[in-house]
This record gives structure tokens, C-alpha cells and sequence, in this order.
């Protein structure tokens, strides 16, 4: 899939943007005040944009001799002024209980005033910085974890990139940290970038590390797509922002959300990284084209300039190029039963249920009442509903008793209470595609719709939860 996308006309390759787009329009200037994060972040500050609070700086081994630890906070990050890609930067948890010198980094490794040190003179030494000249080591705040984010990141804090040329937003990317990026939520290291759709703030295709179209968080069964996007279009009026203060004509802006206090700008990109095309399935060069001469006077039309140009249009380019239909909480679907029995209905579409459920009026009216029937002469209170019990219960009862269109039993585990369901096949159409699924029967008459979809039988489409 990925060749594909990188042979599209659209796709805006780097030899391409540094001529056409960074020379002209980022100056020496301008780039230098990018390249030097502590002047860029009291710039951004000056200009009422909010910056992690910087706490202390190193700019020589004799600071760094004479350097007080007991002024450093409980937590803390630690970043080279001018570093690339997210190398040299150490984040830090805690102090290790009992100690006033040993901290706990964000992987649950401990660090010793010593080592920090040691890490703090190969950033003085220019090890990562970007033109390998001597650097300065500097501490700021921690930013906390936002409630929307928890389950999406490891042990680090997200990010949204967003591309700014002539004061419109034209493409964004959440950047997610990830076990292989060793909680950093950088693309080269291994993180997970995810196309945000510019009208709503929800995001939709994901890359990980350079070309690796993913669907899932790694390591687990959690949908990438359809995350709606805190303080959406606050983020991109502060991007546009901080375009306007520094000077530079095109941007990859840095946006993170704290827990506390909401979006805090993190840094200015004047050379970006073009993974954000993977990610959105789409090409760079054809939206900054659309922007070209645009007479845009202030941060609040440039946002709304951006997401009425590019909203839409990601969910067709998504669509065309992934094959995927996208599909939104709330869908009109058609069910067809036994005997070609049809009926059309609303069903509940949930990334966070694994498998499909149907409520037992719907069951019967699709041809299965015999199998209901059959199922609750079952002196189900015989077995012990555990997780180590599972396979005996489903084996024990398909044995036992042979009920004709019953294929399967299903034991739900759930904080509401625990159960064993009958499990029928059917089909269904979604967005003009037919799904053939194994459903479990429950009673749901108190609850909304007759029917919650799960992930397991959304393999065919990218959900957007505002849709």
C-alpha cells in the first residue's frame, strides 16, 4: 500500500520541499530561532503562546560541576537545545523513593545524579545536536498525561504535528509513544503517527516508524482510528500563532496536551518530516498549492480556512486509496437471518466491544426464536462462569446439546455481571458492504439499539466517532 501512496503525484517528496517550499519561505533567521528550542519557547511565550515551564540550564561543563540537583523537581524532562529527532532527550518519573539523587526515567529505570551528569556532558559536546557543534543541556516541566490519550500511549506523552504554510493548517498527525520508541512519540524511533481529519479533529489512517500502515495501538486490539482530538481548534489558532511569531513561512508545529492546563506548545519544526503523508494517506504538495497567495488576516480564519479546504477531502483520499469504508458511531445497516429473512435497523458501531451483539426480539424476528428457546432449557447456574473455565463450558454445552443454527457459545466477562450466550451466524450491510458475522443473543430491550458491532467484524472499515 505504501508504494503506492509514495508513487502519487501528490506526494510532496523532500528534494521537492526543501526547494519549492523551506528556502523561500523559511529564512536563515527564522530557521536559526527554530534550531534553538530555550530562545524559540521564550519567543512563543512573549507571544502568548503556552510552553513547558523551563526550570534550569546547562551551557558548560563548569555549570554542569557546580550544578544544585536539590532545585530540580520530582519530575522532569531534559533536552538537548539543539537536538534532532528526539535524541538526547531523557524523561524523568520521580526520585526513587528514600533518595535525594536517584530518579526513575519514564522505561522504570533508575538514573543517578552521576549518570545524569555523564548524559548532560555528551549534550554540551553536541552529540545530539543538529550541526554537531558544542550545546546546551536545559530542564523543563513534565507534562501530564491527558485522560483521552491513556490508553493510546506508553509511558510518554503524545503529540500533534501540524503543518502550517501561509497561516493555514494543511495537514496534522498524531504522534503516539511507543514501547519501541522508548516512550517518545517520534516516528523515527519506532512511534506511531495517525492522520487527523482537519474539519473535526478525529483521527483516521496510522503509520508506524517511516511506512508500516498499521490499524491497531501495537500489542493490542485498540482501533487507531476515530480518536477525537482534544481542544481541536484551539491547537491549530496556536499553531498558526506561532507561524506568525517566528517567521516562518512553512511549519511543522509541535502541540501537546497537558492534563492540567491543555495545549502547550512544544516546539517550532522548520524542516518537517514528510511521514505525515503516510499517516494521511494523502499528498502534501496539492494542499499547499491550494493555499498559495491566500490573503489570510488572523490565526482564527487561517483555522477555519484549513478545515474547510481538508476535511472532507481526507475521508474520500482515505477511502479511495485504503479500500476501506468510513463509518461513523451510529449506522443504518440491513441484517439478513435465516431464510433470507431482511430487516433494517440502527446498530450501535463500538471499537471498544471485540465481538457483535443482538437483542433477542431482533433474533427471533431474523428466523432464530427456536435456538433462544432451546438455549434457556440449559441449566446454565451448573457452571461456573471463570476465564479458566471457558473452554469447558463451550465444549461441555455444544456437546451436550445440539441445538440446529447454534455454532458457537459465547461467556462474556463484564463489569455488569458475567454470562453465557447463544452464538447464531448472519450478514449484514454497512456502507453498501456485507459482512458475514457470528453474533451473540442478549437481552438489550434497555438499552438503545438492537444490535452493537465490535471490532472483530469492523476488519472492513476506519471509524470516525463524530461521523
Amino acid at each position: 500500500m505504501f508504494e503506492s501512496i509514495r508513487a502519487s503525484k501528490n506526494i510532496l517528496g523532500m528534494n521537492a520541499r526543501n526547494l519549492t517550499y523551506i528556502r523561500p519561505h523559511n529564512l536563515k533567521k527564522a530557521k536559526r530561532l527554530a534550531d534553538d528550542k530555550i530562545r524559540s519557547k521564550r519567543m512563543l511565550k512573549k507571544a502568548g503562546v503556552p510552553v513547558p515551564r523551563l526550570i534550569a540550564q546547562i551551557s558548560s561543563k563548569r555549570t554542569l560541576e557546580s550544578f544544585d540537583w536539590s532545585i530540580l523537581p520530582t519530575s522532569f524532562v531534559i533536552k538537548p537545545n539543539k537536538g534532532l529527532g528526539g535524541e538526547g532527550i531523557i524523561v524523568i518519573y520521580g526520585r526513587k523513593k528514600g533518595t535525594n539523587n536517584i530518579w526513575i526515567k519514564s522505561n522504570g529505570k533508575t538514573i543517578t545524579a552521576q549518570e545524569l551528569k555523564t548524559h548532560i556532558g555528551h549534550i554540551l559536546d553536541g552529540e545530539y545536536s543538529l550541526t554537531n557543534t558544542p550545546d546546551t543541556a536545559f530542564f523543563e516541566e513534565r507534562l501530564k498525561l491527558s485522560k483521552t490519550f491513556r490508553s493510546y500511549a506508553y509511558k510518554g506523552i503524545p503529540d500533534i504535528r501540524i503543518i502550517i504554510y501561509n497561516k493555514v493548517p494543511v495537514m496534522a498527525m498524531l504522534r503516539l509513544p511507543t514501547k519501541e520508541s522508548g516512550g517518545k512519540a517520534n516516528l523515527q524511533q519506532g512511534g506511531v503517527g495517525v492522520g487527523i481529519d482537519m474539519a473535526r479533529g478525529t483521527t483516521t489512517t496510522a503509520v508506524q516508524g517511516k511506512s508500516k500502515i498499521i490499524e491497531y495501538v501495537p500489542g493490542t486490539r485498540l482501533l487507531l482510528s476515530g480518536i477525537k482530538i482534544p481542544h481541536w481548534d484551539e491547537m491549530l489558532i496556536l499553531a498558526i500563532k506561532a507561524q506568525e511569531a517566528s517567521g516562518l513561512g512553512f511549519l511543522g508545529a509541535d502541540v501537546a496536551i497537558d492534563r492540567d492546563n491543555g495545549p502547550v506548545f512544544l516546539e517550532l519544526n522548520a524542516r518537517p518530516g514528510l511521514s505525515i503523508q503516510v499517516a494521511n494517506m494523502a499528498g502534501l504538495k496539492r494542499r499547499l498549492e491550494r493555499v498559495e497567495g491566500l490573503k489570510i488576516k488572523s490565526a482564527v480564519r487561517g483555522a477555519a480556512v484549513g478545515k474547510n479546504l481538508f476535511g472532507g477531502e481526507i475521508e474520500e483520499e482515505v477511502e479511495s486509496t485504503s479500500g476501506k469504508s468510513v463509518v461513523g458511531s451510529v449506522e443504518e445497516i440491513e441484517i439478513i437471518g435465516k431464510n433470507n429473512l431482511k430487516i433494517k435497523t440502527k446498530a450501535k458501531v463500538d471499537t471498544g466491544a471485540y465481538s457483535t451483539s443482538i437483542d433477542t426480539e431482533l433474533a427471533k424476528s431474523l428466523g432464530f426464536e427456536h435456538v433462544i428457546n432451546e438455549f434457556d432449557k440449559i441449566d446454565l447456574i451448573n457452571y461456573e462462569i471463570t476465564p479458566k473455565n471457558e473452554k469447558f463450558i463451550k465444549k461441555a454445552i455444544l456437546s451436550e446439546h445440539k441445538i440446529p443454527d447454534l455454532i458457537d457459545v459465547a461467556v462474556v466477562f463484564a463489569s455488569s455481571g458475567s454470562s453465557i450466550r447463544p452464538v447464531v451466524k448472519i450478514k449484514f450491510t454497512m456502507d453498501k458492504k456485507t459482512i458475514s458475522a457470528q453474533v451473540n443473543i442478549v437481552n438489550r430491550s434497555d438499552l438503545k439499539y438492537d444490535i452493537i458491532i465490535g471490532k472483530r467484524n469492523l476488519y472492513s472499515f476506519l471509524v470516525d466517532v463524530s461521523k
